[in-house]
């Protein structure tokens, strides 16, 4: 089978690769549909293992089950996650899945940037998931970065009412207005990209701002006076994460919902959070549980994302794919698709 194995973002070549063996409780999938995550093209945290197959964002139909499995059978469609939690460690039992051990070891095989996978056995038993026939399965590549917005928001606590405002307006950001919109917040989107400033409206901000300017100043311009009761990073630039920690209301939240890279460092303004008592908190991934509302989310409509899909190219392009995703000028979300 076909591959895109990652050397580095300029460098995606498409190999050969052995169609993966499958055990007596696994699932071979092919892959008709592979999203492009902003988090494939950070540079700084891929590099150290490639060579390597990536692609986290997948859907697609059973190829083959394992004898032992009899929730799934072949032809289904199906969405499957890469990231499961044990769902027994103390992690799990106090509702915070996401910092399982487990959850950050398991995977599929090669990646899914690939005609086929192997599903795990406990992928099989808590991460596959019936792709409803009214969802395609380019939607259904929404299904993961959704739920980890999900969780995110969740973790916020926005509320109905509240403003939030959206620091970064690319897909992440993108996914985070819709559903704060969805839940009745006013949001107000900032990024340096007239391109996915105008995106950000198209997808219900109530405002945009421009983040080359006074990021505090003019989000009280759009806000009746006052500062956001949530931020929403959903960027690592340093500039960003400054802007956010003069941009939250008294009794705000930030939500770190993408980091710079691990070599720089910011100063938290830790008197004047104290005093007003901000509160910093960080989301990574998403659980089962988080997986299961986003399938719902997109399945009623609440929020659409076919028009989030600005290209659409086969496993050969692979790396032109990267690059757009890399460097966005004039685009949102890239996906992938190995059968064509």
């Amino acid at each position: 089978m076909r591959v895109a194995m990652y050397y580095r973002n300029s460098d995606v070549r498409v190999e050969q690769f052995p169609v993966p063996a499958i055990g007596d409780d696994e699932l071979l999938l092919k892959v008709m549909s592979s999203g492009i995550c902003g988090s494939d093209v950070m540079e700084w945290y891929r590099v150290k293992s490639a060579p390597k197959v990536l692609g986290h964002e997948v859907a697609g139909i059973v190829e083959q089950v394992g004898r032992n499995v009899s929730r799934f059978a072949a032809g289904q469609r199906v969405f499957v996650t890469h990231h499961v939690p044990c769902n027994t460690c103390r992690y799990c039992l106090a509702g915070k899945h996401t910092a399982c051990e487990t959850l950050h070891s398991t995977n599929f095989f090669p990646g899914g940037f690939a005609e086929y996978v192997r599903v795990p056995a406990i992928n099989v038993d808590r991460g596959t998931f019936i792709l409803p026939q009214e969802m395609s399965f380019d939607e259904g590549v929404f299904i993961e970065p959704l739920g980890c917005t999900l969780r995110g928001q969740r973790a916020a606590g926005i509320m109905p009412g509240e403003s939030v405002l959206v620091m970064g307006s690319g897909l992440a950001g993108l996914l985070h207005i819709a559903l704060a919109k969805s839940l009745g917040a006013r949001v107000i989107a900032s990024d340096i990209n007239d391109y996915r400033l105008q995106a950000a409206k198209r997808y219900g901000a109530d405002a945009v701002i421009d983040a080359r300017g006074d990021v505090p100043a003019l989000l009280r311009s759009h806000n009746e006076g006052r500062l956001a009761d949530h931020v929403v990073l959903c960027t690592g630039a340093l500039p960003a994460v400054e802007q956010s920690f003069r941009s939250v209301e008294r009794g705000g939240t930030i939500l770190i919902f993408a980091v710079p890279k691990p070599e720089d460092h910011v100063e938290l303004p830790l008197n004047a959070f104290w005093r007003n008592q901000v509160r910093v908190v960080c989301s990574y991934a998403a659980a089962p549980r988080d997986l299961a509302e986003a399938i719902g989310l997109l399945r009623s409509g609440r929020i659409s994302v076919r028009e989030m899909i600005t290209h659409r190219l086969p496993l050969e392009k692979a790396q032109e794919g990267f690059l757009l995703t890399a460097e966005p000028k004039e685009s949102l979300k890239v996906v992938l698709a190995p059968h064509g």
